[in-house]
């Protein structure tokens, strides 16, 4: 009792110390878990701008998204819960459409903060412009970006034919517009102006980027010739578009990993220059930034995930465990890797409590504040996910992993056995080693607690 009074307390001081601050968010889609450059992992990376956020703030070393896709997981990261509260799994879904489950942009609207997002969303059907899943409709005050999954990153216009290569004009606000330029740039300069626009009250800015996902190859032409590439051609018809994709994706294409690197160029420099504008308009002390993934690295796209095994479609390490990092300054805390077990969800309740809003009742996520201030460990939470094809579960340093279909045969890359897993992560993060043999009784214990978990999922309305 008296350390959740301390809790308490330090969570209040923090409070008291803050003037609504500024949120920003961003999420990148598809980023290698090794692929920072602080990380110490692979030597073909430089990122020194999220590196600057990871030396300046808080990086978690046991973060994970909820799926190991972006539409799922986005639904998660907006609501602070579990996607399948409302019926989603997989891609489709009826995607953000229950207005009981709100989203970071309505709780801070309605604390006075102007709202933005800006670059991609998706969630599923609700995508359409009259639905919920739009930006416009669930909280934000402005919009500039795309619907989906993918979107080219250099074709902008009507004038484009779409060759399954999602082509075509950007929203601004509730128009589809036709634009010139490179999508991370395009992003990056509407975050500046946003805040520019939003300097003088509190902002929450969400800033999702669809660098580091395919199509990876499209770069402007100037880094192409810069960086002496040769190039690869956009896909020329839909009857042709699988072939095509084989000749880029992992390993078939000597550029490859060129083409990946070259996005994570650009995204590090945009950030960067998103935390320039903060200085110059002396934004910088009042602003907590979060930083994040939405799933795991893709290694079809030449992402790396280090030690990890596998990658996005699965519910191996590689594809649910993401990058993750909190920069406020005026949060003390001299460890910088905390290893926490965190989830994107968190965001959310950690949010409300730096803004002094009421969480809402439907949040899985947990307030992170306690961690940050070092006075509280989480490594024995537990958390869950089931795409239908695999079902995990981690609680401590065990996770159960079920597995009944293969997720992706096309795009993931790993091999995924059938069958039920238990791996030691503070042992074997690699999860090379089935311990269900050795540990039945643990395998059991968490398998008994995912199906607890996954029917009173069926039952939440």
């Amino acid at each position: 009792m008296k350390k959740i009074i301390i809790f308490l307390f330090l969570s209040a001081q923090l409070l008291c110390a803050t003037d609504k601050p500024n949120i920003i968010l961003i999420v990148v889609d598809d980023l290698g878990y090794a692929d920072m450059s602080h990380t110490n992992t692979v030597n073909d990376v430089s990122t020194p701008n999220i590196d600057a956020l990871a030396e300046s703030g808080f990086s978690f070393s046991n973060a994970y998204a909820t799926a190991p896709i972006c539409n799922a997981s986005r639904i998660a990261i907006m609501t602070g819960a579990y996607q399948q509260r409302q019926g989603q799994y997989w891609y489709g879904g009826q995607g953000l459409h229950n207005p009981r489950f709100t989203t970071i942009a309505e709780t801070l609207k309605e604390k006075g903060y102007a709202t933005g997002l800006v670059g991609k969303f998706h969630h599923g059907k609700t995508d359409h412009i009259d639905g919920r899943g739009v930006p416009l409709n669930h909280g934000f005050d402005f919009f500039y970006g795309f619907s989906g999954g993918t979107k080219h990153y250099l074709h902008h216009k009507d004038s484009y034919q779409d060759r399954n290569l999602h082509e075509g004009p950007m929203y601004v606000q509730r128009e589809k517009k036709n634009v010139e330029g490179f999508t991370t740039e395009l992003f990056g300069e509407q975050a500046r102006s946003f805040i520019n626009k939003n300097k003088d009250k509190p902002f929450y800015l969400h800033l999702s980027f669809n660098a580091v996902h395919n199509f990876t190859h499209q770069l402007p032409e100037s880094y192409i010739k810069d960086k002496g590439l040769k190039g690869f051609a956009d896909n020329e018809s839909k009857k042709t578009y699988w072939q095509w994709r084989q000749k880029i994706g992992y390993p078939a294409h000597p550029e490859g990993r060129d083409y990946y690197l070259g996005q994570l160029y650009f995204l590090d420099r945009e950030i960067g220059l998103v935390l320039k504008e903060l200085d110059k308009l002396k934004l910088t002390d009042n602003t907590a930034i979060f930083f994040i993934s939405d799933n795991g690295g893709s290694l079809v796209t030449y992402a790396n995930n280090g030690k990890l095994n596998g990658g996005k479609y699965t519910l191996f390490e590689g594809g649910n465990r993401v990058p993750f990092i909190i920069k406020y300054p005026k949060i003390n805390n001299t460890k910088k890797v905390l290893d926490s077990l965190t989830s994107t969800m968190d965001i959310y309740p950690t949010i409300c409590s730096l803004v002094n809003a009421k969480t809402p009742p439907h949040l899985d996520g947990i307030n992170l504040l306690p961690i940050l201030s070092n006075e509280v460990k989480f490594k024995n939470r537990s958390l869950f996910w089931d795409t239908k094809l695999q079902q995990a579960m981690r609680k401590g340093k065990w996770k159960y992993l079920k597995t009944n279909k293969t997720p992706n045969k096309r795009l993931q890359i790993t091999e995924t056995p059938r069958g039920e897993f238990l791996y030691d992560l503070e042992l074997d993060p690699g999860e090379k080693n089935n311990l269900i043999s050795k540990y039945p009784e643990v395998a059991l214990e968490l398998k008994k607690h995912l199906e607890n978990w996954r029917n009173e999922i069926k039952t939440d309305k």
